[in-house]
């Protein structure tokens, strides 16, 4: 018996198997597999904090690894292959929804990205496929992802491998990041949201260039330091350092899958808060420290439906509710 690939049938039985006792090489005679392949999923697949195995993220970070890191399947584009995709963009579909879709009807296997590529292709052809996107006016930065940026940020760790506790918002500790770009994509502003409470901590402007969110994000979260166990980002560049941030500040950095933004669901409802005080294309050069701390002490100090009516500060340190 050689490796193979599970499907997440056989996973659930790896899972149901594990949790019952069965030892790896019990399990392989089950499933009438290799004991290496019981191995090298469990050893792969697992969460990397607890090295917990649960049968559907280990399904989700498979198929991750396999969609990134195939460069095979990402080059295959002939004639027919143009044609039928050109078809279905015409329908309005997205390059994700014509990539699975295509692997479950007729087993071709065509990554999103190389789709992505393909109309970008199209569009320096003097094509209008990007038209037909969305959000077409960034198709061009869509579509570079995997060429360009593609493996730019090192060391990076998929959302798929962060524990099921972050999930359950079940403890203080789990946070989200992202940037506010200014006017003209001029300067940024880094805010850091806690999942179970809603706590804010807001940076002063700085340029997105990723030494510059290193310092502000260790600038902010310094203090809290001891309530971190894991942060949460989309894969912009200028999360380039999370391992220097994630060093100093001892926690485990996860990404979320490309174009994935409800994935932080949170702070991109919070950074819509910090809109209020800070307009969408509003420049950055006037703002200062006091205005950005009275910006977090305001949101901080506001009564939120989603914790019982306690206020983000109640609720992160504990404190009784005051009138």
């Amino acid at each position: 018996m050689s490796y193979k690939h599970l499907t997440l049938e056989e996973r659930y039985h790896i899972q149901a198997y594990k949790e019952a006792g069965y030892k790896q090489n019990e399990i392989a005679e089950k499933l009438d597999v290799n004991p290496s392949t019981i191995s090298r999923e469990l050893q792969k697949n697992s969460t990397k904090v607890h090295k917990r195995y649960t049968a559907s993220k280990a399904n989700q970070v498979a198929s991750d690894r396999r969609m990134y890191a195939s460069r095979k399947s990402n080059k295959k584009m002939n004639k027919k292959m143009k044609e039928v995709i050109t078809e279905y963009l015409l329908k309005d579909w997205s390059p994700e929804q014509i990539s699975f879709r295509l692997k479950l009807t007729v087993g071709i296997d065509i990554s999103f990205v190389r789709i992505y590529q393909f109309i970008e292709q199209d569009r320096q052809e003097g094509g209008e496929l990007y038209r037909h996107l969305r959000f077409h006016h960034t198709g061009h930065r869509r579509a570079q992802y995997g060429t360009k940026n593609k493996g730019r940020i090192k060391d990076r760790v998929s959302i798929s491998q962060r524990d099921e506790i972050v999930d359950d918002k079940s403890r203080v500790g789990d946070w989200e990041i992202d940037t506010i770009v200014g006017a003209n994509q001029k300067g940024a502003i880094t805010t850091v949201v806690e999942r179970k409470t809603s706590l804010v901590r807001i940076s002063i402007p700085t340029t997105k260039k990723a030494m510059d969110i290193e310092n502000e994000t260790i600038r902010i979260m310094s203090p809290l330091k001891d309530k971190i166990h894991t942060i949460t980002s989309d894969n912009g560049l200028e999360f380039s350092n999370h391992k220097n941030i994630s060093q100093a500040l001892d926690y485990d950095h996860y990404f979320c899958h490309p174009y994935s933004s409800w994935e932080r669901g949170l702070n991109e409802y919070t950074n819509g808060l910090i809109r209020q005080y800070i307009p969408k294309g509003s420049s950055f050069d006037a703002i200062t420290l006091e205005y950005i701390q009275m910006i977090e002490e305001k949101l901080n100090n506001r009564p939120r439906k989603a914790l019982d009516w306690k206020t983000p500060n109640e609720a992160f340190y504990g404190l009784e509710m005051s009138a």
